[in-house]
C-alpha cells in the first residue's frame, strides 16, 4: 500500500530525536493523571508504550545490523532520547502500581546511561576542541534532561517501595544533572531560540525536568524522612528556582515563536510539545510537593496547552506518514 510504504519509508529516515514522541507522550500521561483524567492518562500511556516498544525494536535491530549507522546516532545528543522515554515510561508505569516493570525500565535506563553519555561527551570535547566548532543546538540539553530522569524515576520508586537507597542515589543524579546543565547552556547555539526547528524548547524543558526531580526527592523526604530541616530548606528552595528558570524559559520561547513563526513540520517539534509538557508536570508536582498550591491552575492549563500541541504535531506526524513529508534534517 502506498501510504504504508511512505510511512516505512519516513521512518527508516527518522533521525533519534524522533523518540521525543513518547517523552511527549508519555508526559502528558504523567500530567493527566495529576490533573485527575485517568482515562486520558492511560490512553496516553498505552500509546508512549506502543511507541517505546516500536523504537526499542528499532534500536536493537540497527545495533546488530547496522552498527556503524547505531554508532553514529548514539554519539548524537539526540540517541540520549531512549534514556530519557524509558525514565518517562517508568514513572507512569510506577504511577499503575506496576513497580517490578518501573525497577526494569529504571535498570535498562541506568544501563544505557553511560553508554550513551559517553559518546555525547566525546562529540561535544571533539566540538570544543576544533578551532571550527560550531554551537550545539538544543537537543544538547538532552544530557541534562536524561540524567535527571533517572533521578525523577529513582525518587517515585523510593516513595512508592518505601527505600531510602534509591532516593540518595536520586539525590546525587539531582545535583549532577545542573551542572551538566550549566555546560551545555555554554555550548548552545542561542539564533536557534529564534531560529530553531523545535528542539530548542530542550532548553526549558531540562529545567523543568530538574524541577520535577526536586519535587519527587521533596515527596520522597515527606514518607521517609531522609534529610534535615536545613538540607530540605535548600533542596526546596532549590527546586523553586529551577521552576521559575523553566517558566521564564516557557515565556521566552514561546514569544519567540509567535515573532518568528516557524509553521513547516518537523519531527524535532515533538522536542517541543515534551518540553511543554514537562513544564505542566513540574508545575503541578512543584505546587503539591513545595505546599504552593496557588501553582496548580496554572499548571492544569499549560497541560491543555501542551496537549492541544501534541495533536497538531501528531496530525502532522500523521500525514507526513501516508503521503506528506516532514523536514527531519538539521544541526546534531
Amino acid at each position: 500500500m502506498p501510504g504504508t510504504s511512505s510511512l516505512r519509508a519516513w521512518w527508516a529516515r527518522r533521525p533519534p530525536a524522533a523518540g521525543a514522541a513518547v517523552l511527549a507522550t508519555g508526559i502528558l500521561s504523567i500530567g493527566l493523571r495529576l490533573a485527575g483524567h485517568e482515562v486520558l492518562s492511560h490512553v496516553a500511556l498505552a500509546l508512549a508504550g506502543a511507541a517505546w516498544v516500536a523504537l526499542a525494536a528499532d534500536f536493537v535491530v540497527r545495533l546488530l545490523w547496522e552498527r556503524r549507522r547505531w554508532l553514529a546516532e548514539a554519539g548524537t545528543p539526540g540517541g540520549l532520547t531512549a534514556v530519557a522515554a524509558t525514565t518517562v515510561l517508568g514513572t507512569g508505569v510506577s504511577a499503575l502500581g506496576r513497580q517490578n516493570l518501573a525497577w526494569a525500565l529504571l535498570a535498562l535506563s541506568a544501563v544505557l546511561w553511560p553508554v550513551l553519555m559517553t559518546g555525547v561527551v566525546r562529540q561535544v570535547v571533539r566540538r570544543v576542541m576544533s578551532h571550527r566548532a560550531r554551537r550545539m543546538p538544543g537537543a544538547v540539553f538532552l544530557c541534562c534532561v536524561a540524567t535527571e530522569g533517572l533521578a525523577v524515576l529513582g525518587a517515585t520508586l523510593a516513595k512508592a517501595e518505601t527505600l531510602s537507597w534509591p532516593a540518595h542515589t536520586a539525590l546525587v543524579l539531582f545535583w549532577l544533572g545542573l551542572p551538566l546543565y550549566a555546560g551545555m547552556l555554554a555550548l548552545f547555539d542561542w539564533r536557534q531560540v529564534t531560529e530553531g526547528a523545535g528542539d530548542q524548547w530542550v532548553a526549558g524543558g531540562a529545567l523543568a525536568v530538574s524541577a520535577l526531580a526536586g519535587s519527587r526527592l521533596i515527596d520522597a523526604d515527606h514518607a521517609l524522612y531522609l534529610w534535615n530541616a536545613d538540607d530540605r530548606g535548600v533542596l526546596r528552595g532549590m527546586t523553586i528556582a529551577l521552576l521559575v528558570l523553566a517558566l521564564v524559559w516557557y515565556a521566552v520561547l514561546l514569544a519567540a515563536e509567535v515573532l518568528r513563526p516557524r509553521p513547516h513540520p518537523d519531527v524535532r517539534r515533538w522536542a517541543t510539545v515534551f518540553p511543554m509538557g514537562m513544564t505542566a508536570v513540574a508545575t503541578m508536582s512543584v505546587a503539591t510537593a513545595a505546599d504552593v498550591p496557588g501553582l496548580k491552575g496554572p499548571g492544569e492549563v499549560l497541560l491543555w496547552v501542551a496537549v492541544a500541541a501534541w495533536l497538531a504535531v501528531a496530525a502532522a506526524a500523521l500525514i507526513a506518514g501516508f503521503g506528506g513529508s516532514v523536514r527531519s534534517t538539521g544541526r546534531r
